[in-house]
């Protein structure tokens, strides 16, 4: 791969995601590019099958599109198009394979793909994680938070971000995951602390 297909590849992502509004965005995009790239340099994997895949990760996501096959099968003939060789989109394709969270916890087969997947479940932690959760959430139109109601954005946080500390698949990212974890679990507690004085306020006019 040349690092001239990576200008390419970033406008074709740019083109497709830079009205998204769930957190899935060109920034993520963006983002999970340049820390898989990083964390490819110290596992000593593939960097420019690392970035190109942290590029392209979400392009069949089915939070993101409505027929995830005729997106994959766009991808292949963008890629071919600019003339990606086919040793590469094949190391592409199986680095993006299995890298959802939705896709019941799999381990990437390829080490460019269990990097993406770190790169990935990072972003989806931290100071950007918890922007990022409200997003998705408001896009869904979920409530914040409610006792008892196990479909709001604060009961995600424990049915899956606290959760991807213990998920990652690398030393490299195990390390970063270890500081932003300790953010969302002050974050979580500065968060009840303030709704509970706004849930006592409540009650006093009551």
């Amino acid at each position: 791969m040349k690092i001239v297909h990576m200008k390419q590849i970033e406008s074709y992502v740019y083109q497709k995601f830079y009205e998204e509004g769930t957190g899935h965005d060109y920034y993520h995009m963006k983002r999970v590019a340049s820390m898989a790239r990083h964390l490819a340099s110290l596992e000593r994997a593939d960097m420019l099958v690392a970035e190109a895949a942290g590029w392209l990760h979400d392009i069949a996501d089915r939070k993101l599109t409505n027929d995830p096959e005729a997106a994959n099968q766009e991808l292949v003939q963008f890629l071919k198009g600019i003339g990606v060789e086919k040793t590469d989109r094949m190391a592409i394709d199986m680095a993006i394979a299995d890298v959802s969270y939705q896709q019941g916890h799999k381990k990437p087969k390829s080490l460019e793909g269990q990097i993406v997947q770190d790169a990935d479940r990072l972003d989806a932690i931290g100071a950007i994680g918890i922007a990022r959760a409200f997003a998705f959430g408001g896009a869904r139109n979920r409530l914040i938070h409610e006792e008892d109601n196990p479909h709001t954005t604060i009961q995600h946080f424990y049915d899956k971000l606290l959760r991807l500390k213990d998920l990652m698949n690398t030393a490299s990212a195990a390390a970063i995951a270890g500081e932003r974890h300790h953010f969302m679990e002050a974050y979580l507690r500065q968060f009840y602390q303030e709704w509970q004085v706004e849930a006592d306020s409540t009650a006093d006019l009551s």
